[in-house]
């Protein structure tokens, strides 16, 4: 199915797949070659996605990965801040997506600095310390709902990442938050199968297996793989060694169906669409 999302107006159309190029505002992001902290390196980066052929640029200023440690709430506010300020400068008009769970930064960052697109991975202190994964993912729902009011309010194309371990369970969890998100009125939700989050290494390359699943949810499907731990543990490597394997399991995601790649190397992911995009558009030969 063809897609589009309405950013600030204009409709990003996802017929063909999108690069989301990520800018990393935080000193703890897991891959340290993604860190970048000044406005001159925000502002350098923002240009390198674009140059690349980027269409989103996806910000975060709170690291999300397993087992982190948020910071308060005005500590991201002040790195957003710097990092969409540095941004506007360079790109007045770039779609540009806010990587939070908190409902008022997702506010201040589509009303001052006209963010289009919220993606929310959730809150990473459900998951710590919980006796286990319902009562997180209770807990995580619970807390969710001012997010939900908050982007319904907004208008704005709003990720949902599910931490479940299975394809059907994130079916199950993706359906229950589509189901609240459309009682608002939300219109644009995009779904994210969460790889590295709430599942073993197992778990992670079962779910890529079975994606073009998710497809049942007649949504767009964003795969943020860049680099994660389930590469380089399968391949007994590093991250800095990661993005062959990471090329490699996006060719299969997109051809599974997903529409939006969440990357640290935007110039490869561009190419590997390109590849893609030209071998699944090629018509039948020999009448097979």
């Amino acid at each position: 199915m063809n897609y589009t999302l309405n950013c600030n107006g204009q409709l990003l159309d996802l017929s063909t797949p999108r690069v989301m190029g990520i800018v990393n505002v935080t000193p703890d992001s897991f891959y340290a070659g993604s860190r970048v902290q000044t406005e001159h390196a925000i502002a350098r980066r923002t240009e390198e996605i674009l140059e690349q052929g980027g269409d989103i640029i996806d910000v975060g200023a709170c690291s999300t990965r397993p087992g982190s440690e948020p910071v308060g709430e005005q500590e991201e506010a002040e790195r957003l801040r710097l990092a969409l300020s540095a941004i506007r400068r360079v790109a007045p008009d770039a779609v540009v997506s806010v990587d939070t769970y908190r409902p008022m930064l997702a506010r201040m960052a589509v009303e001052e600095f006209g963010a289009a697109i919220i993606n929310d991975v959730g809150d990473p202190s459900t998951f710590n310390g919980q006796r286990s994964m319902a009562n997180a993912q209770c807990s995580m729902l619970n807390g969710q709902w001012s997010m939900f009011r908050m982007v319904s309010r907004l208008r704005v194309p709003y990720i949902y990442m599910s931490r479940r371990p299975t394809v059907s369970d994130i079916l199950i969890d993706c359906a229950e938050a589509v189901e609240s998100l459309r009682s608002l009125g939300q219109k644009d939700i995009v779904v994210d199968p969460g790889f590295g989050f709430g599942k073993t290494l197992e778990d992670n390359y079962l779910v890529m297996s079975q994606l073009e699943r998710l497809k049942m949810l007649n949504l767009p499907i964003l795969v943020a793989l860049s680099r994660k731990s389930m590469i380089y543990r399968l391949l007994d490597s590093r991250q800095e060694e990661a993005l062959t394997g990471t090329i490699a399991l996006n060719t299969v995601a997109l051809m599974k169906g997903a529409s939006i790649l969440r990357v640290h190397d935007v110039r490869e992911a561009v190419e590997t669409v390109r590849v893609v995009a030209a071998t699944v558009s090629q018509p039948p030969q020999n009448g097979t």
